[in-house]
């Protein structure tokens, strides 16, 4: 197996299914003080505070509960210094035998990830972010 690449450095994002998106938001920013960093549509959006990271993804108001992915998390992210670093961790973890779900890509906000699943079937991100990664020394 190869080297470990270098660690996360830190669990700085988590996403979440809401029913309710607007009523989250307002709670998210209005009462805890997170602000909105990018809404790339309607259905979802992305707040930061503090360099950490919620994203808020809708879910179907009206769907039968079974008809919902289960629980509330979407997934985990662990945040990385560098954005070969998350190429790195991809190539890791294959070797290793991990599921993965994604391959590495760069996304609309210029952040980079793959998303893998842990032993219980847990999303699991392993994402650069820029506005994160700039408050890590080097």
């Amino acid at each position: 197996m190869d080297a470990t690449p270098p660690s996360p450095i830190g669990l700085r994002h988590v996403a979440l299914r809401v029913r309710d998106l607007p009523a989250a938001e307002r709670f998210y920013c209005g009462l805890l003080g997170l602000h909105v960093e990018w809404r790339p549509d309607p259905d979802n959006v992305y707040l930061a505070g503090r360099g950490d990271s919620l994203a808020l993804h809708r879910v179907a108001a009206l769907a039968p509960v079974a008809a919902q992915p289960p629980g509330r998390l979407d997934h985990l992210g662990f945040a990385l210094r560098r954005a070969e670093d998350v190429d790195a961790w991809h190539a890791h973890l294959t070797a290793a035998g991990v599921r993965m779900l994604s391959a590495p890509k760069t996304h609309r906000d210029g952040a980079r990830s793959f998303y893998c699943e842990d032993p219980d079937g847990n999303v699991v991100q392993m994402i650069w972010h820029p506005p994160i990664a700039a408050l890590e020394p080097a």
